[in-house]
C-alpha cells in the first residue's frame, strides 16, 4: 500500500505516505463548492507532472555530472466542464545548471517521458516550456 487518505469533512481530505508518514490535505476548490485553502485534487495532478518532470530531469543530470538545483516549474492548470475534468496543463521548466546544448536536448526527452506526463489522458493539452537559465 502506498497511502492512506481520509475524508475530514468540509470537502477536505488527508492523505498520508506510509512509508514516510508524511502528509498533505486537499480541498475542493472555490469553483466546486470548497474553500480552497490548500490544492485540489486535480492541483496535485498537475503539480505531479512538473514535480515528475523536474525529479526524472535531474536523476539523468546526476548522471551526467550536472546539477539542476534551484530550478523551477511553474504550473497552471485549465478545467472543462461536461464532464468536469482537467482539459490542459501548462508548465514552463526554468532550469539551472551550465548544460551545453547537447545535455538540454537530453534532459527534455527525459522530461517529455516522465511517468505522470505518459499517464495523463491523451486528450488532455500539455503545453511544455524550458527555459535554460
Amino acid at each position: 500500500m502506498t497511502s492512506i487518505v481520509t475524508y475530514q469533512g468540509n470537502l477536505r481530505c488527508e492523505s498520508t505516505h506510509l512509508k514516510s508518514n508524511v502528509s498533505f490535505i486537499t480541498d475542493a476548490p472555490l469553483d466546486n463548492n470548497g474553500k480552497g485553502e490548500a490544492f485540489s485534487p486535480t492541483d496535485t495532478v498537475a503539480t505531479a507532472v512538473a514535480s515528475c518532470m523536474l525529479t526524472v530531469m535531474a536523476i539523468k543530470a546526476t548522471e551526467m555530472q550536472n546539477d539542476l538545483t534551484g530550478s523551477i516549474a511553474k504550473v497552471t492548470k485549465h478545467m472543462t466542464v461536461d464532464p468536469r475534468r482537467i482539459s490542459q496543463i501548462d508548465i514552463q521548466l526554468n532550469i539551472q545548471g551550465n548544460c551545453d546544448q547537447r545535455t538540454q536536448l537530453i534532459l527534455e526527452r527525459v522530461a517529455n517521458t516522465c511517468p505522470v506526463l505518459n499517464s495523463l489522458h491523451p486528450t488532455i493539452v500539455k503545453n511544455i516550456i524550458f527555459n535554460w537559465e
